[in-house]
């Protein structure tokens, strides 16, 4: 048998930080249908702070724990090693709250069946950027220092703990996030979701016109699209496999939370260099006389110039809403931005992986 711990936390202040915390606890609950449908799942560890999520206790298999924690004084390695010892878990599945929200009952029966095979392997979606885990014995973790994040966690049990790593086939299910507003924003202009995540997209009312104006580019003919940050080759294949454009791509510091690099103050960028010397207002100049629609995971550019913003700088950057935003330099990137005469989409790496993953099956449902 399996046991399931999701962790759920927030410390949401401004209004757009609130506004994705809805979307979120909306995935949540449909995540928690699927797995209770599971006879495989023993029961779900649900650790949280906030206390609307208190009532899920009352599920089939659901256990609430109320952690009054500051987020920022959480640890995810030692939450999940002191669940781990006073559950006594031997077979463990542990993701995000509103990790992979679009993931099938049938996917998740998979990974069940794959980490119940045998001892010493680990499930996980993404080698580098790791969602949902389940590996066993969970008791191993012990053995080593406490991880600070999911991403370390599939790097600890593939290199130190020399688990059998098991990648989940690449799917929009597997792939997708919520991690960022542009997360919300491409997922409410398609149609996928389950009911409690599209009751919340509903009730957000949000402006989807920048997604649109893009998917018109991307369903053209031949249309130039830049994707710039942290992309990976499977999402350059899809798009390649899916959409008559040609891309113009600059992938940088893939891999930059995961190893470090960014708590470090490590990332440096090629492109960030560039917009030092030319300007935001130069730099969207030239980017709409290059493509017709621009992809940006901003999160390298905003590490670069050390602005180090608050989520609800980065969250209004990608909503275009700069008056709202503190950090000179992030606030006059996404003015240019919404300025830029092309349809131009800014996020996190979500927007460049997961994002990818459904706008080419939107298009996939559609033939």
């Amino acid at each position: 048998m399996i046991d399931v711990v999701i962790f759920e936390g927030s410390a949401a202040k401004s209004p757009v930080e609130k506004m994705l915390v809805k979307a979120r606890h909306g995935a949540l609950q449909d995540n928690l249908d699927k797995f209770i449908s599971l006879p495989e799942i023993q029961q779900v560890i649900l650790i949280t702070n906030q206390p609307g999520l208190a009532a899920l206790d009352k599920l089939p298999k659901v256990t609430v724990e109320m952690n009054n924690l500051d987020p920022t004084s959480f640890h995810f390695g030692r939450q999940l090693v002191d669940v781990i010892e006073r559950y006594h878990i031997e077979t463990i599945l542990c993701l995000g709250g509103a990790a992979v929200p679009l993931l099938e009952k049938e996917e998740l029966e998979q990974i069940c069946r794959q980490v119940l095979a045998g001892p010493r392997r680990f499930v996980t979606n993404n080698v580098q950027s790791a969602d949902i885990i389940a590996f066993r014995p969970a008791g191993i973790l012990k053995q080593f220092p406490p991880v600070i994040s999911d991403n370390a966690l599939a790097l600890l049990l593939r290199y130190d703990a020399k688990f059998e790593q098991v990648l989940m086939p690449v799917t929009v299910g597997t792939q997708f996030d919520i991690d960022t507003p542009t997360d919300l924003l491409v997922l409410a202009a398609s149609p996928f979701g389950g009911p409690h995540l599209r009751a919340a997209l509903e009730a957000l009312a949000l402006d989807t016109s920048i997604i649109k104006r893009a998917k018109k580019v991307l369903y053209g003919d031949y249309e130039e699209v830049a994707l710039i940050g942290r992309v990976g080759a499977p999402a350059i294949a899809l798009v390649n496999q899916n959409f008559k454009v040609r891309l113009r791509v600059f992938s940088e510091e893939r891999g930059m939370k995961a190893l470090g690099r960014l708590e470090r103050n490590e990332v440096v960028s090629l492109l960030g260099y560039w917009l030092e010397e030319i300007g935001p207002q130069r730099f969207f100049a030239y980017l709409a006389q290059t493509v017709a629609a621009a992809l940006i995971d901003t999160r390298v550019l905003f590490a670069h110039f050390k602005t180090d913003p608050s989520d609800a700088d980065r969250f209004y950057s990608d909503l275009f809403q700069y008056e709202q935003i503190q950090d000179p330099f992030v606030r006059e990137f996404t003015r240019a931005a919404n300025e830029c005469p092309i349809p131009v989409i800014l996020g996190g790496h979500s927007l460049v992986s997961g994002c990818i993953h459904l706008l080419a099956a939107e298009v996939k449902s559609q033939k």
